[in-house]
């Protein structure tokens, strides 16, 4: 069916017709990740790891740089005030944008140690950034700088949105990467892409229980895709979860059934919803940004 592969009928419901066609924005990246959209300004603006950027989009006026150097910058979101949250491998710590272009440091240490490289970042309900912590920006020079890991493990971390109190919540993940929380914000979803680096690692997506906003229970695994790896995700408003894959971005129900398919002639590394009404589908992959627009909508305020 063109961009798409049905596998359920449900999945249907969830596309517009074989004449939406996926777009390609943009091209001329490395690694493009952590997308995020700003309805208020009417930008996406992303990761370019490799080439130490972060770019934005408008429909109206196109792509052009955000930040450089960005420190390396991976995942990204938005807090309740509407502010930039960064990861950055490059300075191994997470970042808040403030409306005045200033940058507050949030976390870089844990235990008076450094971070390893945080990855990706989700905003709870209750300003609490949860925010994961795998070594892939210390390993070498390509994605930000080598370092000796002082951390021993690479963790889940939640950051108090009101105290600043770091914690970690999960700490038995080979590479702890993409996540996202249900509408209701009670399951915490949180991939595992150790086999990036080890053939016989994990390359799936966890589902977890949250308690009291605070603490998780559970982690079994929700589901993993059949080509590549899941790295970054979003849920959409009726709980059904998009992720990348090795051939786009496979979208599974709330029980863990694969729906369907996007194709994307390129690995796909992340995943935003977006537009005026939140129904279009941004997808950073290899080199660029691909878009289309879908029949359901991003959950969340933004």
């Amino acid at each position: 069916m063109g961009d798409y592969v049905i596998h359920d009928a449900r999945f249907q419901s969830l596309i517009l017709g074989p004449h939406v066609k996926v777009e390609r924005i943009w091209d001329g990246g490395r690694w493009c990740e952590g997308p995020v959209w700003f309805g208020d300004s009417g930008q996406l603006i992303w990761s370019d790891i490799p080439n130490n950027r972060m770019m934005r989009w408008s429909e109206y006026a196109g792509v052009s740089v955000f930040r450089q150097p960005s420190n390396y910058s991976n995942g990204n979101a938005r807090d309740l005030q509407g502010r930039l949250v960064t990861c950055e491998h490059g300075r191994r710590r997470v970042t808040r944008t403030e409306f005045d272009g200033q940058i507050t440091i949030l976390a870089e240490q844990y235990s008076g140690k450094a971070l390893n490289s945080p990855n990706d970042v989700v905003v709870a309900s209750d300003g609490a950034i949860w925010f994961t912590d795998p070594d892939y920006g210390i390993m070498g020079d390509y994605e930000g700088h080598a370092a000796i890991a002082e951390q021993s493990g690479c963790f889940l971390f939640r950051l108090d949105g009101a105290t600043g109190e770091l914690t970690v919540v999960a700490d038995d993940f080979a590479k702890p990467n993409g996540l996202a929380f249900s509408p209701d914000g009670a399951r915490l979803y949180v991939a595992d892409t150790g086999r990036s680096h080890d053939m016989g690692g994990p390359a799936h997506i966890r589902v977890f229980d949250v308690d009291g906003g605070r603490t998780l229970r559970g982690g079994d695994v929700f589901a993993m895709p059949d080509t590549g790896m899941a790295d970054g995700f979003r849920i959409d408003m009726h709980g059904n979860l998009w992720t990348s894959a090795g051939d786009g971005v496979h979208c599974f129900s709330p029980k863990g059934n694969l729906l369907g398919r996007i194709l994307i002639p390129e690995i796909v590394a992340n995943c935003a919803f977006g537009g005026p009404k939140r129904n279009r589908l941004f997808m950073t992959a290899t080199s660029g940004l691909y878009a289309v627009f879908l029949a359901t909508k991003g959950a969340g305020p933004h």
